[in-house]
């Protein structure tokens, strides 16, 4: 199973990006469909999170400007950007977990995609 990130780029402060995720492989199934970012020399951070049930989550300083969105039919999950600001610069990457091969052996994955960059001009 492999997760590829794109949608990164560079914007002014108060702009907006949308970050894609696509999950390929056998898949059977997702249940979580996630985004993080980390900068140089801190942790990887949650940022928001997506379950199969329609339960989305987010990170305090997130809420009200990001927005997570997944298809499960394109086995994609979206991260809808908007008022960035300098501090939401950092390197984004993806994460999945669910189910894939053979239906009546399935096996569990848990995967993370690269990272794509999001940088904000002041």
């Amino acid at each position: 199973v492999q997760l590829q990130a794109s949608g990164g780029g560079l914007v002014q402060a108060g702009g907006s990006l949308r970050l894609s995720c696509v999950v390929h492989g056998s898949i059977l199934s997702i249940n979580y469909m996630e985004w993080y970012r980390q900068v140089p020399g801190k942790e990887r951070e949650l940022v928001a999170t997506s379950h199969s049930g329609g339960v989305t989550g987010y990170a305090d300083f997130v809420k009200g400007r990001f927005t997570i969105s997944r298809d499960d039919d394109k086995r994609v999950v979206y991260l809808q950007m908007t008022g960035l600001e300098p501090e939401d610069a950092a390197e984004y990457y993806c994460f999945a977990n669910g189910y894939y091969g053979d239906r009546r052996e399935p096996r569990e994955f848990r995967s993370w995609g690269r990272g794509t960059q999001v940088t904000v001009s002041s």
